[in-house]
């Protein structure tokens, strides 16, 4: 799927169709990825490339928003197929990419081996010589349209947002929240913020989303899923909902069945928010389709508050 700015999303193929977005920009015959997805990705990503014409030389960039595996699981194996690409990647994160052994190792306790194999298949470490740090305010130039890195922590110490002036849009990997396709009303997308089980900060989350809307973007291109507008409404909802969240789990702190309260105080969030913006069956539909993600939440909360109280 193209729209007018030459910026193709491509749906990696992650779990579920349209759950995992990565995205091709080109300009003047030259593109660049923004994500990746798995290695089970790459065939999709260079038949996009392929169908704008394009041969694998001519991508300068994968630029990744974190290394989460679901963004970044399939660089390495992606860049063993772009002769002249580099990897722009946060620094926390860039050492992840050169040697995967601890995300590995990190990945496989959460899901397991067979699970892993399934999901990642082996990750492939990416020469130190083809990595390019992105600090803040680091630009990409390609073709002569820029690139703008921009650090945004909150939902993980290691995660920056691309911003594209030609389109103005953000590139926003996780930190402007999660917003399923199958949720869209006639008001418009409906998001969820996402927590990280390990660095969540929802002070950093409000304040890398508020410097987004600080840009007046026209769009925002969420890995979960696809091309949002109205940002100033759903930049608003997100920042409110997290201090909601951070409530209720302030509220459960000490409650001896924390996370399964939690869930529960999370869909009640969710359920009322997507009533209130006119999704039909809501309290059947939230859990059903965000069932993964708010458990992910509860997680990412109580990790916070655990670090919140020591």
């Amino acid at each position: 799927m193209s729209d007018p700015h030459d910026i193709v999303t491509i749906d990696t193929g992650y779990q579920r169709p349209r759950f995992c977005a990565a995205y091709l920009i080109v300009e003047r015959g030259r593109a660049a990825f923004v994500d990746c997805g798995t290695n089970h990705s790459v065939p999709r990503l260079l038949a996009a490339l392929e169908a704008q014409g394009l041969a694998p030389d001519a991508v300068d960039r994968v630029i990744l928003t974190h290394v989460h595996l679901d963004h970044a699981g399939g660089a390495g194996a992606l860049m063993r197929e772009l002769p002249n690409a580099r990897l722009v990647v946060h620094p926390r994160g860039a050492p992840h990419m050169i040697d995967p052994a601890r995300l590995v190792a990190s990945a496989k306790q959460v899901y397991g081996e067979e699970e892993f194999a399934a999901s990642y298949g082996e990750l492939v470490p990416v020469p130190e010589s083809r990595v390019e740090a992105a600090a803040d305010g680091h630009v990409v130039d390609l073709g002569g349209r820029p690139l703008l890195c921009a650090d945004t922590p909150g939902h993980a110490r290691h995660h920056l947002a691309v911003w594209d002036a030609r389109s103005r849009s953000w590139f926003a990997g996780d930190i402007f929240g999660l917003s399923y396709r199958e949720l869209d009303t006639a008001r418009g997308a409906f998001a969820i913020p996402t927590t990280s089980p390990v660095q969540f900060d929802p002070a950093q989350m409000r304040a890398s989303v508020r410097r987004m809307l600080g840009e007046a973007p026209e769009a925002v291109y969420v890995t979960h899923y696809g091309r949002v507008t109205d940002v100033q409404r759903l930049g608003a909802d997100l920042i409110a909902q997290v201090e909601a969240m951070v409530d209720a789990a302030r509220a459960l702190a000490d409650d001896p069945q924390r996370h399964r309260r939690l869930v529960e105080a999370l869909v009640r969030l969710y359920v009322e928010r997507a009533q209130r913006h006119g999704v039909a069956d809501a309290r059947r539909r939230v859990p059903e389709l965000l069932g993964m993600d708010i458990d992910l939440n509860a997680q990412g909360l109580e990790v916070w508050l655990d670090r919140a109280e020591a």
